[in-house]
């Protein structure tokens, strides 16, 4: 598997290196627009499953329904497109669906799995400072398959992560044992989802650039992953809860369908978005990206739930994202340095300003400073 990963991965650089540069203007328009999108469902969707738990309190049942909806959702969505133009859309074969695909299948249906079970336990704030620990597991794995170089330089972005994860969590008034270490787990294995997604979505031959194609091939194996866990842990409780099966009014039962439909498209739009993004953009656009987005998610909880947060837990908050911070300069740093011999310097130096410059508007409207 770990030997797939790899040769992905050089596959994909190579193609990466050997395409023309687009169009700045109409490169910073799209992925502004994919940041956006991926901004609006995250936030959204963090804080519906927030409160989901509360209404449907069995996490890896509602997770399972979610994963059934998007699979559904994608086959339509891939009918719609093969009748639409004629074509037919991509199929794998056995034996690259079970090297490629699965990884990121497995590890995310426990990435999100977990995440969402984390919620019963935590607030959303320390739920979203631990989560974006995630970067940490991302480096690694991304060391482990030989796509990063083992440098000190990376042993002061963990150092710098761990210590502000340490500090964020301090004395936490909303702290619990349990619920952090699921998020922790949730971190881990979205370390290898990312990084085996990042580089099956850029394979060209396996066809799965389009988020609809890889959403659709990746939800039976996050279904397979996760349903056992949510038959061991949940599956008698749900088959006689209320909230469920045992429903004592249609309007109950609408009610527990509505929230799991409405929970589903938000799922499947943050999916489809993350996909999306991840193809077009690069790491350091993500990683930039998910730097404002904890800003704001981490407000948002502070402002509508009351999360208490702390000096030191901001402290720590502020040390986290120095290290994030630091990951980003040291990813442009070695991309600037490698596209000065091709004359790209300018336009990339351009490109990351002006994502910058969108994602800090973007932080402002949502922190009211602006």
């Amino acid at each position: 598997m770990l030997r797939s990963i790899r040769l992905l991965h050089r596959g994909s650089s190579m193609e990466a290196t050997s395409s023309p540069p687009r169009p700045l203007l109409t490169s910073m328009v799209k992925n502004g627009i994919l940041i956006l999108v991926f901004y609006g469902f995250s936030i959204t969707l963090t804080f519906c499953n927030k409160k989901y738990i509360t209404m449907y309190p069995y996490p890896l049942s509602m997770t399972i329904c979610h994963l059934l909806v998007k699979f559904c959702l994608a086959w339509l969505l891939r009918s719609l497109l093969q009748w639409w133009r004629q074509t037919p859309r991509p199929e794998l074969p056995w034996r690259p669906y079970i090297k490629r695909v699965a990884l990121t299948g497995v590890a995310g249906s426990l990435d999100i799995g977990l995440s969402n079970w984390s919620f019963e336990f935590i607030s959303i704030s320390l739920y979203t400072m631990t989560k974006s620990s995630a970067v940490v597991f991302i480096l690694l794995f991304a060391i482990v398959f030989r796509i990063e170089e083992r440098r000190w330089s990376l042993i002061a972005v963990v150092l710098l992560i761990s210590t502000g994860l340490l500090l964020f969590t301090y004395k936490s008034t909303q702290f619990h044992t349990g619920g952090f270490l699921l998020v922790l787990l949730a971190s881990f294995v979205s370390g290898a989802r990312w990084t085996a997604a990042q580089v099956a979505t850029q394979r060209a031959e396996l066809g799965l650039a389009n988020p609809v194609d890889m959403i659709y091939h990746v939800q039976p194996w996050m279904i397979l992953a996760l349903l056992p866990l949510a038959v061991v842990f949940e599956g008698v409780e749900v088959g006689t809860t209320a909230n469920a099966f045992r429903a004592d009014s249609a309007e109950a039962a609408l009610r527990t369908l509505g929230a799991l439909t409405g929970g589903a498209l938000l799922a499947f739009g943050l999916e489809f978005s993350e996909y999306l993004l991840i193809h077009h953009t690069s790491s350091l656009t993500l990683s930039v990206s998910g730097i404002f987005k904890e800003i704001c998610t981490i407000y948002l909880a502070s402002q509508i739930h009351s999360d208490p947060i702390t000096v030191v837990n901001w402290i720590g908050m502020f040390t986290c994202l120095s290290g994030i911070g630091l990951h980003c300069v040291l990813k442009f740093g070695r991309q600037a340095r490698l596209e000065i011999r091709s004359a790209r310097t300018i336009t990339s130096l351009a490109k990351v300003v002006g994502y910058l410059a969108i994602l800090l508007i973007i932080a402002n409207l949502l922190l009211g400073i602006i």
